[in-house]
């Protein structure tokens, strides 16, 4: 299976943003992106025309890096959010939102989307009572969420009782039985990167 595979840190300073890659470390001094803000390589700090294409093309990738989606995948995110009643742009964060390692880092029980998504891999998390291993799987309004109760002993889980997590809105966690709900779809106003997605569509309506 294809996966990124750049350093983290540098996908940020590529993208001019923190994208939260590497959990912890982005709220850090450590941080290489407060260190160093400028694009990474030997010209990172040219100052360099950016045409209308290397905006839209630029807002793209800060999605797909931030969620951790590849083309293909992030393709079909905006096809079938062009199906869909509404907001073509809304619609498709709503979709990525609601994947399941998102679903999982919002709601802490990763520090990363990254982290999340490989405790989805290995199969600590169900979804109404059944495993689920997929990243991409897209919740529903009522799904329940949960650590495996065989995997709760885990020392990465043993962290979370009783632990004040923040978290969107539309979804709620109990840190103590490891159990999480989703209340409502995700709206515009709960995405909290700074994402200007008219690009986005723009660039694939081409």
């Amino acid at each position: 299976m294809a996966k990124l595979i750049g350093a983290d840190c540098r996908q940020c300073r590529r993208e001019g943003c923190k994208l939260f890659l590497k959990g912890e470390r982005c709220t850090s001094k450590k941080c290489a992106f407060e260190r160093r803000p400028s694009l990474p390589g030997q010209h990172g700090s040219a100052r360099k025309r950016v045409t209308e294409y290397g905006l839209q093309l630029r807002e793209k990738q800060k999605v797909k890096r931030a969620y951790g989606i590849l083309e293909k995948q992030f393709r079909r995110y905006y096809e079938e959010a062009v199906r869909m009643k509404g907001i073509t742009g809304e619609n498709m964060l709503s979709l990525i939102e609601r994947r399941l390692d998102n679903v999982v880092y919002r709601m802490g029980i990763g520090s990363s989307r990254s982290e999340s998504r490989q405790i989805v891999n290995h199969g600590h998390i169900t979804v109404n009572g059944k495993r689920v291993n997929v990243p991409s799987f897209i919740v529903k309004v009522g799904d329940v969420i949960e650590v495996k109760e065989n995997k709760r002993e885990l020392e990465m889980f043993k962290q979370l009782k009783g632990m004040k997590i923040v978290m969107p809105k539309w979804l709620e966690f109990n840190s103590e039985t490891l159990k999480g709900k989703i209340l409502a779809l995700p709206t515009r106003e709960d995405i909290d990167l700074g994402i200007k997605e008219h690009l986005i569509i723009e660039l694939y309506s081409r």
